[in-house]
């Protein structure tokens, strides 16, 4: 089968092509016949070598991927799932040396493995699992109540997107920034109120909701400058390990979709929100795996609104 990697950390170039072995599952696992695989932030650090130290025992090629859309291939022995072979499925990766989702086939666990949303292709389908994993986690780190305000930044992103979505689903009042650019995406998401984007974040915020809002999800990363939105003894969620400063009170959580593997249970609930028209998928544009580079390219020049899928 195809997959598409790296044997040296680089720009888009070094990514090409690979014949790799076909995987048998083994039990609890299946087998996945990738037909998209979407083009993440994570991906370009993976391949930039940003986690290079991590990767260093492991053999090249190293391919990347967290998020695949496919059909059941097979199914290891005496594996328990309601999937069957043809199934249309969708599931997140945790890359590791040759195990990543760009790949024309890929073993996983059965419990990372969920149907896909009714009437999604199979790009859309792809942008689901590892950005709505991760915004759900950081909902449930913030752990907020119905009535209470979240602000997010970086929300026009995919990230940011799907945790104003969500975030209006559970209940909450969503203060977003955008771009002029973006005003009209990102409300229509469902953000009740939008700020500018801009290193005055905090500033912006407060102008809104003079006594902080209750919780904070970081896209956009801006970690010192967004936290001054956050009132006394609020929280703040970064989806970059950020641990916060220890200032007035507020809890800090790391946000990291790995704890967030093996649930079947959150996956299939955002697979029904997406089918019940709560959570919008967004393909930026698509990719044959032959033009995987264009890809990293188009998504490292920012502003891409949605995702970057390869579809093989």
């Amino acid at each position: 089968m195809r997959g598409i990697g790296l044997t040296e950390f680089g720009g888009p170039e070094v990514l090409r092509i690979f014949d790799l072995p076909d995987g048998q599952p083994a039990q609890g696992e299946l087998r996945i016949r990738v037909r998209a695989a979407t083009v993440n932030p994570t991906d370009l650090m993976l391949r930039n070598g940003s986690r290079a130290d991590a990767l260093r025992a492991i053999p090249a090629p190293h391919v990347p991927g967290m998020d695949v859309a496919g059909v059941v291939d097979e199914i290891g022995p005496n594996t328990v799932t309601d999937l069957s072979v043809g199934d249309e499925v969708i599931a997140m990766v945790i890359p590791s040396g040759a195990h990543g989702g760009y790949c024309e086939s890929i073993v996983l666990a059965a419990d990372s493995v969920v149907r896909a949303p009714r009437g999604a292709s199979m790009a859309e389908a792809a942008t689901l699992p590892m950005n709505g994993l991760t915004a759900r986690q950081s909902l449930d780190q913030l752990g907020l109540r119905p009535g209470q305000t979240i602000a997010v930044t970086g929300a026009a992103g995919c990230y940011g997107g799907y945790v104003v979505q969500l975030a209006k689903a559970d209940g909450l009042r969503v203060v977003a920034d955008a771009s002029p650019t973006d005003e009209d995406l990102v409300r229509s998401l469902g953000a009740d109120f939008i700020v500018p984007r801009g290193d005055d974040i905090a500033q912006q915020i407060r102008k809104l909701i003079p006594e902080g809002v209750d919780g904070l999800a970081d896209g956009a990363v801006q970690s010192e400058l967004a936290v001054a939105a956050v009132k006394d003894g609020g929280a703040f969620a970064s989806v970059r390990g950020w641990g916060g400063n220890g200032e007035r009170a507020i809890t800090f959580h790391r946000t990291s979709v790995r704890d967030y593997d093996h649930r079947p249970e959150l996956l299939s609930r955002l697979r029904q929100q997406v089918e019940d028209s709560v959570l919008t998928l967004r393909v930026a544009a698509t990719f044959p795996p032959e033009q995987a580079a264009d890809a990293h390219r188009r998504l490292e020049a920012r502003g891409t609104r949605g995702r970057c899928v390869i579809v093989f």
